[in-house]
């Protein structure tokens, strides 16, 4: 059963990336609607109340505007504005509410919004890049064009990553793991984080020269360690609001696998940060 809903949640992850767009977008939105559910479930489990209905519709928009944004339909002033309206209107139905709400209903609502409302959009972003960017090869005057790499060459590298990543920390940290990476997640190990960048860097670097990216050594070693370290960050994240909430998952609704949420958390926070990244060196170049 886990390893045909393991092989499902891929197909449908590859059919999405693939067809791009509204179908890319509305599985997104489905994604983090359901991964939201669990982690408000979370936090109600520690006492927080947070604003789930208000902050499941701001999520929302913000996925459909961040796509409407891509495409030119939504201006970006008005976009940039969203996160902020939308955090005024969490603050302002939680003041409205019959008992008074505290700081970590506050604090939870706010932060759900931009875990998985902000950060999970810039996958739309990441797939809707259309420009060649740039890498340094050699130093910082010095830079290295990556031809083909639209939004869905990104966007499919950096998924294939993450996957690398986590499997590779599993088998590598189950077979040679002895000494423990964080007290938060006791079942990982410095050995299993090491095997996690390995397949990462292995797995850039042959797509690297298997799309003719120039240094696709130094392009695969930098992108493998950039996505492996993000995937492990949102892996220990969510294990330490697991951890809060004294769960072992964060739902059921993948048989074998947990919830929703156990399954993304790898994924949450790589595009933004590849992303900018990628944003940032095409502008100085």
């Amino acid at each position: 059963m886990r390893l045909k809903s393991g092989l499902l949640i891929g197909l449908f992850g590859l059919i999405v990336v693939l067809l791009g767009g509204w179908y890319f977008t509305i599985a997104v939105a489905l994604l983090t609607y359901f991964a939201l559910l669990e982690f408000f479930r979370m936090a109600e489990f520690t006492g927080i109340k947070p604003a789930t209905k208000t902050t499941l519709f701001s999520c929302f928009i913000i996925t459909i505007s961040t796509y409407l944004e891509t495409t030119g339909i939504l201006d970006r002033e008005i976009y940039n504005s969203i996160l902020p309206i939308c955090s005024v209107g969490i603050c302002t139905w939680l003041l409205l509410q019959p008992k008074s709400g505290t700081i970590s209903d506050i604090a939870a609502s706010i932060f759900g919004l931009f875990y998985l409302g902000f950060l999970p959009s810039y996958w739309i972003k990441l797939r809707a890049v259309e420009f060649t960017t740039s890498i340094s090869s050699e130093g910082l005057s010095s830079y290295a064009t990556i031809p083909n790499s639209t939004g869905l060459y990104l966007t499919l590298v950096s998924c294939f990553l993450i996957v690398a990543s986590d499997i590779g920390s599993y088998f590598i940290g189950k077979k040679f793991g002895n000494r423990a990476l964080s007290p938060i997640s006791p079942s990982k190990t410095i050995e299993g984080l090491m095997g996690g960048i390995i397949c990462s860097i292995s797995l850039a670097i042959f797509f690297a020269l298997l799309l003719n990216w120039q240094n696709p050594f130094l392009i695969g070693i930098l992108y493998g360690i950039l996505v492996s370290l993000m995937a492990l960050v949102g892996d220990l994240i969510e294990s330490m609001m697991k951890r809060d909430a004294k769960i072992k998952d964060s739902g059921t609704f993948l048989p074998g696998h947990g919830g929703i949420l156990d399954r993304i958390d790898s994924y949450i926070f790589t595009p933004s940060v590849i992303y900018f990244i990628i944003i940032i060196l095409n502008f100085i170049n």
